[in-house]
């Protein structure tokens, strides 16, 4: 049986993201959720509906690493009611030959089950340095 415990619900979803099962990360998500991701990045904003989430930020992310080199891992998981606190770390080589390493840290609300919203904290130099290495940041 599926537990709608926050925390299930978010450990649940890591792991799914770490298996490439994309019919648990849909599921895992409310219809409007949000994810917000720092920076100033091309990916940096929030993020609205769990199709876009999907797509297009987490799809455009994947689309630029080599799958097989993927590698998340769950460090820690804190609840605080309906509030979940994860830390992961994300490893890949990007598509152009480049290592990505990092530790993130989300903080995801959930509600009936599914998460409703998520606050991510990350590298994002780093992140911008490997995944991004054209962009230019405004001063």
């Amino acid at each position: 049986m599926t537990t709608t415990a926050p925390k299930a619900v978010v450990t649940r979803y890591v792991e799914a993201v770490a298996e490439g099962d994309l019919t648990t990360i849909r599921a895992s998500f409310a219809e409007d959720a949000t994810w917000t991701y720092p920076g100033e990045l091309p990916i940096s904003r929030t993020w609205v509906g769990r199709d876009t989430i999907i797509e297009d930020f987490l799809g455009d992310v994947g689309a630029l690493l080599r799958p097989e080199t993927v590698r998340i891992r769950l460090v820690s998981i804190h609840a605080d009611g309906d509030v979940v606190f994860a830390e992961w770390t994300s490893d890949a080589v990007t598509v152009g030959g480049v290592e990505y390493h990092n530790r993130c840290l989300g903080i995801f609300e959930v509600a009936d089950g599914r998460i409703v919203s998520v606050r991510e904290y990350a590298d994002t130099g780093h992140t911008g340095r490997v995944l991004f290495p054209n962009h230019v940041v405004a001063v």
